[in-house]
């Protein structure tokens, strides 16, 4: 019985995080929806089409895991994105400083996800998640 209640534990914690990924992944998908559309050339449009078109699938690949396999499938994701990062960053000029930006990009994310607070409003989630969004596109420009 005390073994059962040890296993219950993590795997409760390991639900409500893969609950909060769901609900910060549907909210930001969302708010990429509502945004008006940038012309098909814009760097920045591709990049964030490329970004919401990764999380979706991530979001539906760890939904349609088995019951109680869904945090397992979301923990191995980053894992994939980190290596594929480290795959199209070798490619890239050394003048461009490839490691430099993909750990500033993966701190961004990280940022971004730590500063969505599900529990208050919407309206103030909204505003919150917009102002981050915008502060997304801005960094590209430097």
């Amino acid at each position: 019985m005390c073994g059962d209640v040890e296993e219950d534990g993590p795997s409760e914690v390991e639900e409500r995080l893969y609950l909060r990924f769901l609900g910060h992944a549907r909210a930001l998908l969302a708010q990429y929806a509502r945004a008006p559309q940038q012309p098909g050339n814009d760097l920045h449009a591709y990049m964030d089409k490329l970004f919401t078109d990764a999380l979706s699938r991530s979001a539906r690949d760890a939904d349609s895991a088995e019951e109680g396999h869904h945090y397992e499938r979301l923990a191995a994701q980053p894992l994939v994105f980190a290596r594929l990062a480290g795959f199209l960053a070798a490619h890239m000029s050394l003048q461009e400083d490839p490691l430099r930006k993909v750990i500033e990009a993966m701190m961004l994310g990280y940022q971004e996800a730590e500063g969505m607070e599900p529990d208050h409003g919407h309206d103030h989630d909204h505003d919150h998640d917009h102002h981050h969004g915008h502060d997304h596109g801005h960094d590209h420009h430097h």
